[in-house]
This record gives C-alpha cells, sequence and structure tokens, in this order.
C-alpha cells in the first residue's frame, strides 16, 4: 500500500531534536528523506549520550529512523554543486542551523526558490525576528522563553522544567503541520513552493495557550480553581493543579513507589459517586463538601480525605475502581511501564528496530495513525549509508564519479 507521502522527497540538512523529530514524521509517513550529513563525523548526536562504545547512539537513533543518510560537504565547490543539483529534485528542504547558516553560503531563500519554485523551504529557530532573534536555543531555553517554565513547578520552589521535550520535538511537530500545508497550497492552489519558518518560543507558546488564557482572566480576580492563595497579578506555579475547569491532584498510591500516584479529577456530577466509593458517603450532603464552589475553598483538605483512599490502594486497583464509578483517573506511569506495556508495543508507539550496532532497541513510534498510510519503521542509517545510492539514483552519477568525489573528501 502506497504511503501518504510516497513521491516527496525531502532534503533533511537538520541535526540534534528539533529538526530530526519533524524529518522523522514526514519519514514515516512516506517521504524519501535525505540526512547530508558532514562526512567523517555527521549529526553530533551519533555521538552524545552514548551507552554503547563506537555505535550510534539512542539519541541519534530515535530520531533518525526511515531516513537516508548522505555525507556531502557543502563548504566544497564541488559540495555545493551537489546540493544545488539536490534542491532541484526536492520537494521540501528542512534546516535548523542557527540564523544566516545557509545564507552565508549563498543559499538565501530567494536563491533556493530560483533554483526550485516548487520547493517548501522550512527553517526551525529558536526566535522569531524581534529582540531575541539571535539568542541561542536550547530546550530549556525554549521553555524558559515561551512560558512554560513560569508556570510549572510547585508555588513555594522555583521554575521547573517540564519532561516533555515541548521546545525540540514539540517544534519539531508544528513544523510538520506547517509543512503539509504549504505542500498542500502547492499541489492544489498555487504551484509553488513557499517560506516556512517555525520558532522554538511560539512553538512552546502555543502549547501554554491555557495560561495565558488565565493571565487575561486575572483581570477580573483571582482563579478560583487554582490552589493558590496569591496571584500578584501573573499566573502562578500551581503544583500539580490541573488548571482547567475541575479541580484535580496528583495522589499517593500503596505500595509508595516514586511513581505510585494516580491523578484525579473531580467533577460535581461524580461526588457522590466517588464519596461511596472512598467510604465516606457522609460528605455527600455535609455542607462543607457538598457543592464544587465549598469544596474549591478547602481543596487540600478534599483531595488529603481521597489521598487516605487512595493511598490504600495500587494506582491499577485505584484505576479499574475508579474507572467503574467514570471518576476521571490516570496513574502515573514511568518510562520503565511504558517502555514494556504490551498495548503500546502492539500499536506500533513502542516500536522494535534491529540495528547493526547496537542489536535491537526501541523507538518511540508515530504519533499519527493513517488508516491507508501504515508505518514500517525501519532503523536510523550508519553514517553515509545512502551516499552511492542517492547520488547514483537522484543525480545520475557513476561508480567512478562517486569514488572520486570520496577521495576528494567531497562526500
Amino acid at each position: 500500500m502506497a504511503q501518504a507521502l510516497d513521491g516527496v522527497r525531502v532534503l533533511d540538512m537538520t541535526h540534534v531534536q528539533a529538526g530530526p523529530s519533524c524529518t522523522q514524521i514526514l519519514a514515516w509517513l512516506g517521504a524519501d528523506v535525505i540526512k547530508v550529513e558532514l562526512p567523517g563525523r555527521g549529526d553530533i548526536t551519533r555521538q552524545q549520550l552514548r551507552d554503547i562504545p563506537d555505535a550510534d547512539s539512542l539519541y541519534f537513533t530515535m530520531l533518525n529512523g526511515n531516513k537516508r543518510s548522505l555525507t556531502l560537504n557543502t563548504k566544497t565547490p564541488q559540495g555545493r554543486e551537489i546540493f544545488t543539483a539536490l534542491i532541484k529534485h526536492c520537494d521540501v528542504l528542512v534546516e535548523n542551523f542557527g540564523p544566516g547558516v545557509l545564507d552565508r553560503q549563498g543559499f538565501t531563500w530567494e536563491k533556493i526558490h530560483e533554483l526550485n519554485p516548487r520547493i517548501v523551504y522550512a527553517s526551525i529557530k529558536g526566535f522569531g525576528p524581534g529582540r531575541f532573534a539571535e539568542t541561542k536555543a536550547y530546550e530549556p531555553i525554549a521553555q524558559a522563553m515561551g512560558g512554560s517554565m513560569s508556570a510549572t513547578g510547585f508555588e513555594d520552589g522555583p521554575p521547573t522544567v517540564t519532561g516533555a521535550q515541548i521546545g525540540d520535538s514539540g517544534t519539531g511537530v508544528h513544523t510538520v503541520a506547517a509543512i503539509l500545508a504549504a505542500l498542500y497550497q502547492r499541489d492544489v492552489h498555487t504551484g509553488q513552493g513557499q517560506r516556512v519558518i517555525c520558532a522554538m518560543q511560539d512553538a512552546v507558546l502555543n502549547l501554554c495557550r491555557v495560561k495565558m488564557r488565565d493571565q487575561q482572566r486575572l483581570a477580573h480576580g483571582p482563579l478560583r480553581e487554582y490552589p493558590n492563595k496569591q496571584f500578584d497579578g501573573i499566573v502562578p506555579r500551581s503544583g500539580n493543579a490541573s488548571g482547567g475547569g475541575h479541580p484535580g491532584a496528583a495522589l499517593r498510591c500503596a505500595p509508595g513507589g516514586e511513581n505510585d500516584y494516580v491523578y484525579l479529577i473531580i467533577q460535581p456530577q461524580i461526588w457522590e459517586a466517588l464519596c461511596n466509593e472512598i467510604g465516606r458517603p457522609e460528605l455527600v450532603t455535609d455542607p462543607k463538601y457538598a457543592t464544587p464552589e465549598a469544596r474549591v475553598a478547602i481543596l487540600d483538605e478534599v483531595f488529603s480525605i481521597i489521598e487516605a483512599w487512595t493511598s490504600r490502594h495500587t494506582k491499577y486497583q485505584v484505576l479499574a475502581r475508579c474507572n467503574a464509578i467514570e471518576v476521571p483517573c490516570g496513574p502515573i506511569l514511568d518510562m520503565k511501564e511504558l517502555l514494556e506495556d504490551e498495548s503500546l508495543r502492539a500499536r506500533g508507539v513502542i516500536a522494535a528496530v534491529e540495528h547493526p550496532q547496537r542489536g535491537l532497541y526501541y523507538t518511540i513510534g508515530s504519533p499519527l495513525g493513517l488508516s491507508d498510510s501504515p508505518v514500517e519503521y525501519r532503523r536510523a542509517p550508519l553514517l553515509g549509508e545512502h551516499t552511492d545510492s542517492v547520488l547514483e539514483e537522484v543525480l545520475g552519477y557513476d561508480t567512478e564519479q562517486v569514488e572520486r568525489l570520496r577521495k576528494e573528501g567531497v562526500v
């Protein structure tokens, strides 16, 4: 069965995480993604955080599956010639270099568009135009400057980074959406490619929209669903409070391990059933607890009462009993539990891949489920593994030409 992006060729000039997370999704969707890497070194993450000597790291392999690797030194005249030819044969170019890197090599948007008017040129940057445009961006910096850290953590503690890579991989997913929209506009409406730019700060802020909602609500008084007593004109850190329309909290469970918790949300319609389930039916009619308005004023006490019950059961027992009475509840799952989850493996969300250096490893699979575009997970390429095939198949070089380029250090 053909995949959704069969026939789309992507020139992947990305490295580390934000760019590779974008191009890997395009590869999962069926695009021919040609990852361009520096001869002899490649993407820096091949060597970073290695757990097996002389093998590509999991950092690299889990972000570069289903791609082809071409080594190319674009700082040489012949390397620039090959890069120019590849631009003419590709539908999409993706890069996440620092500001102006490709421009300084002579590959401005205007030049690229001139070479191939149909190409979509996508860039991932830390920040958009403005006072932060030249600031270096890494995952925690994007979270810091996109609003996430200011609203994450407990009220009496420092701003906290979230474990989810919302700056890097989050921006990668946003860029996928922009690229697909640009391809659709080209193929259906204009026949022309266009410039796509996604900034990490913007993507993080987009994911923080409920906090920006609450910042504006503060103009009309305190945020009653928050457990905080003071606001001082800004959205506060509120621990594990849900920030939604219904109170929620992380509650301890048996046997008391590091992640033996459930997250439980109280909705008005389930209060009676929950009180009966935890053995406190008197709370249903007690004026101190009977209404949502009354409970909001004493949330810490309310959740302490519920936690006295959850702490006597495992998180999976609590989940089962809450599900039975339609109480929103979810166990805190750690990475080991998720890695070993049979249902995630069966769906390909955790996918097993064989690698010639590493042997078997697991990668997180595509979160995009298309009924007519199933993903076959292939390992990340070795450095330069497809140099010959790309130059021969895409650009028409013969074996002798490729070997000469290799001896000259071009590829």
